[in-house]
């Protein structure tokens, strides 16, 4: 976990504050040096807005680095528009185009494929989102492995991970606490996404201390719900030991009470887990008509 600390630092803070500085410090002898890098910075920048994960410092802190660029932009184009767009360039200033052209092309694509993950064109089922009373944000969700890691396994392609965020926009009191109860969403509770019969349970399971995790029970104490109107299996994972106020082959009612989160299972920190399945196949969720993808927000 300490080496995903750092991976968060240096991609939320290092490397861009790197690319805006080199942007700012550009000593540009033509425009299109400068669109070039520009159009660099703002692809990584919009690769870092959409696909990093924001919960673990600040949700707030994605604004504050497009608002960066934005002045950027209009500083150094101040300092460029007087010149003209081509000029004679050395061998190391044909270098740095090319490599910035290639990194550009490069940062492109993976925004085309994380936009590309913002829907499906597959059937999806209408649920009722299982949380209330809080600010829930998507940290795995969409439908491309850039915005979530789910999306590899059939089953769970269009799984969501979901926590609650702090008046700062962080899902935890600290970076990384060992205590549960600094999570915001630990202790939550959970209710039925939709009408139907509690096919699969488990309660027993005990919760773990973060960074600990359980491979072998992957799921946790959890519930599987057949909807009755939907013809799809839902799972719920990950749940407090003892929490489930309901049990095998229990009716429950869109909104029922059925739970509340832990953190139990194959989980590094508390979180809630949901995903959708049809004949063993992963089915796309909607919440009140909105397919969710990692750096949603739910109200």
């Amino acid at each position: 976990m300490t080496l995903t600390i750092i991976q968060l630092i240096v991609f939320q803070f290092l490397l861009p504050a790197a690319f805006m500085i080199s942007l700012a410090r550009g000593k540009f002898e033509s425009k299109l040096e400068w669109l070039v890098q520009g159009l660099l910075t703002t692809a990584f920048i919009s690769w870092l807005f959409f696909a990093q994960p924001w919960d673990w410092f600040s949700f707030y802190l994605r604004f504050g680095w497009l608002l960066v660029l934005l002045v950027l932009l209009v500083y150094t184009w101040k300092k460029v528009k007087s010149l003209p767009f081509r000029s004679a360039y050395s061998r190391n200033q044909k270098w740095s185009l090319g490599i910035y052209t290639v990194l550009l092309l490069i940062f492109g694509m993976y925004n085309v494929w994380i936009f590309g993950g913002y829907s499906t064109d597959e059937e999806a089922v209408e649920l009722a989102f299982p949380l209330k009373n809080g600010v829930y944000y998507v940290g795995q969700g969409g439908n491309h492995p850039q915005i979530n890691y789910h999306n590899t396994h059939p089953a769970q392609q269009f799984a969501l991970d979901i926590v609650e965020l702090n008046a700062i926009g962080s899902r935890a009191a600290r970076i990384y606490p060992e205590n549960l109860d600094a999570y915001r969403i630990y202790g939550e509770d959970l209710y039925s996404p939709c009408a139907g019969e509690i096919e699969e349970s488990r309660n027993s399971l005990p919760d773990l201390i973060p960074p600990e995790t359980n491979a072998e029970e992957p799921t946790g104490n959890y519930v599987q719900i057949t909807c009755e109107s939907e013809d799809v299996q839902v799972y719920i994972a990950h749940m407090q030991e003892g929490s489930l106020a309901v049990d095998e082959e229990d009716s429950v009612q869109q909104g029922d009470p059925i739970g509340v989160v832990g953190n139990s299972g194959n989980t590094t920190e508390p979180h809630l887990h949901i995903h959708a399945e049809r004949d063993g196949e992963g089915v796309p969720m909607l919440f009140n008509e909105r397919f969710l993808v990692r750096n949603d927000l739910v109200w």
